[in-house]
């Protein structure tokens, strides 16, 4: 456990600086851009992101949960990286003009011809961060990001300042690329391989066959809000769907992003070790909804002061949207390790299915819900949430003996410790609405307030976290013991 906690703190540590430079920036974006430009750009980056998952082609994946791993096998990862990869920025590349025609927006062409050189570049760094992971070797992969994060930030915010617009995200997001990729080449092992080779590619094939549909899917349908809006209505209507959003994007940053590189490694040594990920996956489901949920449930209350304050007064219209989509936010994350899991099996082909399975029902929901507006395709996404939700219990029924009792059991304490933590600031907004008025002291009281009811709450219901909180606190604790008194 020494080992994935220190994983996990670094992890964090990135997680959070990236969050902070990008509340940064979409602050000051936010007041420059208009809803049309972030909707440009939003589209965009949807069909970027698609075919970055394609790219991956689950050589990472891969890697992480290969037991023995040798030169040959990088070296035919790097291979296959490189060959889809570059497959992929050609195809953007050429794409680009009819994705821009389809949306009656030439911005759209502009951003995916830049985005498309960051596939040339991005194999060349992969291989090595991948292999971090497996190591659980965190710290050049925290380097390696907050040295790109650092210049993406100061890249989009300059353009942004001078009026490049959209462009400005889009030239922002090729700088990080090169900074990461030439911060993962300097600080890779002596001795990694640095050439690609033939040996082992179809191992690595086969496995990504299965594993890049995973992600492939998986964004697929994250992304199938922006393009069917910005297909149904406008950009206009996309940026401000985006900027709904954003408020779950807060708690990726603070949480999810924190995790997910863990959870592969963390669950495939479980595996390795004691031939099932039963018992850690119902560890993660716990410690990620007695964070999750009550994060989530405050920021779907306090909405109107998020958005006020990160975004600004023109975006006052995805208040509603972004309290739909936090709900449905606290029913996504109940299952969201559930594709690790399976992976860290080997089991690539049920995850693969699953994921076709959630993000399908995604699809059907936005098109059912659509012609009802923006809210309508904020409660389609919930329904199809719910759906998702079920499926993936299924499914982990079928590969890891998850049952509903076991469910219950990782996610009983996490309920009380939520509806604790949130309840009061729910009920206070029912008697006092907040407006623009009183917005400020409002969020900041309840923000105070709401993580001392949660940490009070932890500690009463003796949730497994709150005996990591001990175990963490605990040299701190030591250290004010011995201090002598003044």
């Amino acid at each position: 456990m020494g080992s994935v906690r220190k994983s996990l703190a670094l992890s964090a540590v990135d997680s959070y600086l990236a969050l902070v430079l990008q509340i940064g920036s979409t602050v000051v974006l936010a007041r420059i851009l208009t809803p049309e430009q972030t909707g440009i750009f939003a589209v965009a980056a949807v069909f970027a992101a698609l075919a970055s998952n394609f790219r991956d082609f689950g050589v990472g994946e891969f890697l992480i949960q290969e037991k023995e791993l040798d030169d040959a096998i990088l070296r035919a990862a790097l291979t296959v990286n490189i060959t889809v990869s570059w497959s992929m920025g050609v195809l953007l590349f050429l794409a680009a003009p009819y994705v821009a025609d389809f949306y009656r927006s030439p911005g759209v062409q502009q951003v995916m011809r830049v985005q498309a050189f960051n596939f040339l570049l991005i194999p060349f760094g992969a291989v090595t961060m991948a292999w971090f992971r497996r190591e659980l070797n965190f710290k050049p992969i925290l380097l390696a990001n907050l040295a790109a994060n650092l210049t993406s930030f100061a890249v989009v915010i300059v353009l942004g300042l001078q009026g490049w617009g959209y462009m400005a995200l889009a030239w922002s997001s090729l700088a990080g690329v090169v900074v990461t990729v030439g911060t993962a080449t300097l600080l890779r092992p002596k001795g990694f391989p640095r050439w690609p080779g033939l040996a082992g590619v179809g191992r690595v094939f086969h496995f990504g066959k299965f594993a890049s549909g995973i992600y492939v899917f998986g964004q697929a349908g994250k992304g199938a809000p922006e393009m069917i809006i910005g297909r149904a209505q406008d950009m206009a209507a996309v940026g401000m769907f985006s900027r709904a959003y954003g408020l779950i994007e807060i708690f990726n940053r603070l949480v999810l992003r924190a995790l997910m590189p863990v959870y592969l490694p963390y669950f495939a040594r479980s595996v390795r070790d004691t031939g099932s990920p039963l018992r850690g996956l119902s560890t993660a489901i716990s410690y990620l909804t007695v964070v999750g949920w009550p994060f989530l449930l405050f920021m779907g209350v306090a909405a109107y002061p998020a958005i006020r304050l990160i975004y600004g007064l023109q975006w006052l219209e995805a208040v509603p949207l972004a309290q739909v989509l936090c709900l449905a936010g606290t029913v996504e994350i109940i299952y969201f390790p559930a594709k690790e899991a399976m992976l860290a099996q080997g089991r690539a082909k049920e995850s693969n299915n699953l994921q076709m399975i959630i993000q399908s029902l995604r699809v059907l929901g936005l098109l059912a819900a659509v012609p009802f507006g923006l809210a309508g395709a904020c409660w389609g996404l919930l329904a199809a949430t719910v759906g998702g939700a079920l499926a993936s219990h299924w499914y982990l029924g079928r590969v890891a003996a998850w049952s509903v009792a076991a469910a219950w059991s990782a996610m009983r304490p996490s309920l009380w410790v939520a509806l604790a933590a949130v309840g009061p600031f729910f009920l206070f907004t029912l008697a006092v609405p907040i407006g623009e008025h009183n917005y400020l002291g409002v969020f900041g009281v309840a923000a105070v307030l709401c993580t001392g009811l949660w940490v009070l709450a932890l500690r009463q219901t003796r949730h497994p976290l709150w005996t990591e909180v001990l175990a963490l606190s605990a040299p701190l604790r030591a250290r004010l013991k011995r201090r002598p008194p003044l």
